[in-house]
């Protein structure tokens, strides 16, 4: 491992300006330094300096209801999303897509920023015997190789799914990341991602400097999540679905699914929500239906 600088930021602001700073040629930002560590000890990143954001608190209370939708800090953990019984009554699929994620020890100290902007879990990337396209090698080795947990959505080149629990759930609920470090102080969720074919060695739209604080979104009591995993106890899930619905006299009036684990990005899925408008939440076959046309457009590898 090389050596590297520790930078204490004692405000976000002061985290985007060490991390603008141009005598610094790979600053990286920590909260709870989860992937962070997993990246140093497998020689992935050789940063100089390493800001940690880790006691920004921002906002007195980390999950807030505000302008009539819900506020999380960037700072706030899985574990807080998962037990905050804001998110339990105003949006439950935040709160299950965050109970869900890795172990309870992980989820005490992981950020939810954190979480949103983590790198890739393919083991061709995590593996430094592999020069995959993401490192700046020539091809991706899980086109011909064990793909059997990669994007079944997207045209490459690079075939990584998205491996963030939450990012999903917050797309159903139209969520906003707010920032400093720049001239723009905020962008919508889907915004903050990009396909591969829009720059391989990357995976999200921040500028150097910007530094997340909080998201905003807003609410859905009719929401939830669910995951297909080999096993229910700590694993990486083959796939998951976060929905919203809004029902009005025992029908889905409208209706917004986002898949997880499938593809590059979080993937809407708009064919089944447009399916399941009109249904009555008791018409399992008129659901099952709406829930057939998840698989358009996929291509398995």
């Amino acid at each position: 491992m090389n050596s590297f600088a520790i930078a204490q930021a004692g405000s976000f602001e002061a985290a985007a300006t060490a991390a603008a700073d141009r005598k610094y040629s790979l600053p990286v930002l920590k909260a709870g330094g989860i992937d962070v560590l997993d990246h140093l000890k497998e020689g992935l990143i050789e940063p100089d300096v390493l800001i940690n954001v880790r006691k920004v608190k921002g906002e007195q209370d980390m999950i807030r209801i505000a302008d009539k939708g819900l506020r999380l800090e960037a700072n706030a953990t899985l574990s807080d999303l998962a037990a905050s019984t804001i998110l339990l009554r105003e949006a439950p699929v935040l709160a299950q897509a965050a109970a869900s994620a890795a172990t309870p020890a992980i989820r005490n100290v992981a950020s939810a920023a954190g979480n949103l902007l983590q790198r890739p879990r393919c083991w061709y990337y995590r593996n430094d015997q592999f020069a995959c396209l993401k490192k700046g090698g020539s091809m991706c080795f899980a086109v011909d190789g064990e793909n059997a947990h990669h994007a079944i959505f997207g045209p490459g080149p690079c075939h990584i799914v998205h491996p963030s629990n939450i990012a999903p759930a917050l797309m159903v609920l139209g969520a906003t990341v707010h920032l400093v470090g720049s001239a723009r102080k905020s962008i919508p969720l889907a915004d903050l991602y990009h396909m591969p074919d829009k720059g391989v060695t990357s995976e999200h739209n921040l500028e150097r400097g910007e530094v997340i604080t909080h998201i905003t979104c807003g609410v859905a009591p009719t929401s939830g999540f669910y995951a297909v995993k080999a096993k229910q106890s700590f694993d990486w899930p083959s796939a998951f679905a976060c929905v919203a619905l809004e029902v009005k006299d025992g029908a889905i009036a409208s209706a917004k699914v986002c898949a997880g684990a499938v593809a590059p990005v979080p993937w809407m899925l708009p064919a089944v929500a447009e399916a399941l408008k009109g249904v009555k939440v008791t018409d399992a076959a008129a659901i099952a239906k709406a829930a057939s046309f998840a698989v358009q457009g996929a291509v398995p590898m």
